[in-house]
């Protein structure tokens, strides 16, 4: 019998060995499980999944599915390690906070430190439609780690496109909701959700979250990745619903998502306006130092964002223009959605920006 980590890919040219001794030990109590067994966790080892995003939600399911077997998982975010993300970002400590480490190479040292004999791909990036096709080449499921609506439709686009499954998973405040998107097989994130989100959004940043409704989002999420992998795209177990659970108030719902909604943008018309880019706000440098988010959709009530901002630095505001600073940056909003960023020439961070404080 081939052992596990020989059918594992390779990272850089160079096989990591394991004997099926230690790859039996390490994996015998999900071994022992009816659903994965030998079988399924051979298939786990071969498997290549990309986690986009690694914040509170991607380093949970990284970690889930690093300590499962998954033998490769490339995980690709824009972002660093802050103090605020200790609350509940589970792959991080104090030193990668203290040392602002980009959050994929962290994340790929811990996993280093618990399971060597998964490659782990980390990628520095944010996902943009012009370097979607090489992120995520090669890989057989992708799974949302995300904090905005932006990319996930980007990811949904591409994925109905490719016929790739991914799943898509968030959670804000007590709030988590999940949904397996079967590309041909059941409704996509487009079929759900037909429009963006407009106005303010609620965020992590705004209006907090708990890491047990994280916690509970990753685990669904980490185990519909599992059924995934081991029994393909047709397996009865995957779950063909919208599911949301409140951790606080213990309210959940299930909406019905086992088919494509006809007259779908994506999956029906097969329109990926995301993919093409014409779904994402404008962005262009502007001046000195700074960024112009052209968002013109996205009303703001400035009192309710002045509310919002309040705990996280300086707000002043009229009827016409708020201002919110944040150091080292400085944030010029508009009635509109529009936005000037100022501390920053990177779109990246912008865009980043925007999304904890605004909505994506």
């Amino acid at each position: 019998m081939t052992s596990l980590a020989q059918e594992t890919q390779p990272n850089d040219g160079v096989e990591n060995l394991q004997p099926d001794s230690a790859a039996d030990e390490r994996y015998s109590r999900q071994i022992l499980f009816r659903g994965i067994g030998a079988d399924g966790q051979r298939k786990l080892a071969r498997a290549r999944v990309a986690i986009v995003g690694c914040g509170a939600t991607g380093s949970a399911l990284a970690g889930l599915l690093a300590r499962a077997g998954v033998g490769t998982l490339r995980i690709i975010d824009r972002d660093y390690v802050e103090p605020s993300n200790l609350q509940r970002q589970s792959l991080f400590d104090e030193r990668d906070a203290a040392e602002s480490l980009p959050k994929s190479i962290a994340a790929a040292r811990k996993i280093a430190g618990f399971n060597s004999h998964v490659v782990i791909q980390p990628k520095v990036e944010d996902v943009v439609p012009a370097n979607i096709d090489a992120l995520l080449e090669g890989m057989s499921l992708i799974l949302d780690g995300t904090d905005n609506f932006e990319t996930r439709y980007l990811i949904n686009d591409y994925a109905v496109d490719r016929s790739r499954p991914w799943i898509y998973s968030a959670a804000v405040g007590s709030y988590a909701v999940t949904l397996n998107v079967l590309p041909g097989r059941t409704a996509c994130l487009a079929c759900i959700f037909p429009d963006s989100p407009r106005g303010m959004v609620e965020t992590c940043e705004t209006s907090g979250i708990l890491n047990s409704a994280v916690n509970l989002v990753a685990s669904v999420a980490a185990t519909e990745a599992l059924k995934l992998l081991v029994g393909g795209a047709s397996a009865p177990e995957l779950r063909r619903t919208l599911l949301s659970f409140d951790v606080w108030t213990n309210e959940h719902a299930e909406i019905s998502a086992s088919r494509p909604r006809p007259g779908c943008r994506a999956c029906g018309e097969r329109d990926f306006i995301h993919l093409a880019g014409e779904g994402r706000p404008h962005i262009t440098l502007c001046g000195r130092n700074s960024v112009q988010i052209h968002e013109r959709q996205r009303p703001i009530d400035f009192t309710e964002m002045n509310r919002r901002l309040q705990p996280h630095g300086t707000v002043r505001h009229n009827d016409f223009v708020l201002k919110f600073w944040h150091d080292p940056y400085e944030m010029t909003l508009f009635p509109d959605g529009r936005a000037i960023i100022k501390g920053t020439t990177d779109t990246a961070v912008a865009r980043s920006l925007y999304a904890r404080y605004v909505g994506s």
